[in-house]
């Protein structure tokens, strides 16, 4: 499986996150300790927003292990952001390739996943046509991941990312049931447009992937007021990790099963998770009618 970060506050150097820490991402990607394997290899990623500006995030991705790149050491040293999302590949079954590494983006959004869709191979072409023919164009590799992204962005991410995410899972968990598929989610994802950070832990058979989010940092700067790095954030800086970053006592919360928690600069929030199978049906629906 993979790792992943995502952090959204005061604007900082890539690298303060992706190399600094004693278990930063770059160090997970050879010596993960919660994930299902220690080594994720198989291609990384990172995805930012520049202050200001209102164009699309910039996405920087490789095909290699991200302990050994140096482009991404050197990019990580320059680029400042206050909205980045990265993500370490430790493949499912699809290829190794550049279209196939998180972060996916389309527009403002990015959206990456730890995880599987189970039985994938045999839900691939049903999940597929699921997708709107405008967006269909634009999905660019093979992974489960990136489908999941634009079966979101069909049933509404743009207007409710919470609820689309909730009928994209039950989408892909009745057409499991349909084809004897059993649990055919497991998922940590993480998306944002810019503004807002969602991340979501779920999995059909509630035994979810690790996911944590950082404690409030008045909390934090109470517990550790020699530390200069959390009194110089703001107050709103938050990171959701696919697992710690580093030993500090009482640093990180874990997110809890079948839940979302939501980041922006107004504060955050913290909601349940369930799978819309109404509204998924309607769109089955849909695809029955468009077919005659």
């Amino acid at each position: 499986m993979c790792r992943w970060l995502a952090y959204s506050g005061s604007p900082i150097a890539l690298e303060e996150l992706l190399y600094k820490p004693e278990h930063s991402l770059i160090d997970q990607s050879m010596h993960s300790r919660l994930g299902v394997g220690t080594t994720n290899g198989d291609g990384f990623g990172v995805g930012w927003y520049t202050p200001g500006a209102e164009a699309e995030p910039t996405l920087f991705r490789g095909t290699g292990p991200a302990w050994g790149d140096d482009n991404l050491r050197e990019l990580a040293r320059s680029v400042r952001s206050g909205l980045f999302l990265a993500h370490i590949r430790a493949s499912t079954g699809t290829p190794v390739q550049q279209t196939n590494c998180h972060p996916f983006r389309h527009g403002r959004w990015l959206w990456l996943h730890n995880g599987r869709i189970r039985g994938y191979t045999e839900l691939k072409r049903t999940l597929t046509l699921a997708v709107e023919p405008t967006l269909y164009p634009y999905i660019g590799g093979s992974t489960d991941s990136e489908l999941m992204f634009y079966l979101a962005l069909t049933f509404g991410l743009a207007r409710d990312p919470v609820g689309a995410v909730e009928r994209m899972v039950a989408f892909i968990e009745d057409e499991g049931v349909r084809q004897g598929i059993e649990h055919p989610v497991q998922m940590t994802v993480a998306t944002t447009d810019g503004e807002g950070l969602w991340a979501f832990r779920y999995s059909t058979e509630h035994d979810s992937r690790s996911l944590y989010c950082s404690t409030e940092l008045d909390t934090l700067r109470t517990m550790y007021p020699e530390n200069p790095v959390l009194q110089q954030v703001e107050e709103r800086t938050r990171i959701v990790v696919s697992e710690p970053l580093g030993g500090l006592v009482g640093a990180w919360q874990p997110v809890a099963e079948s839940s979302y928690e939501l980041v922006t600069p107004d504060g955050n929030a913290v909601g349940s998770f369930h799978p819309d199978r109404d509204r998924a049906r309607d769109r089955r629906r849909d695809m029955q009618a468009a077919s005659g």
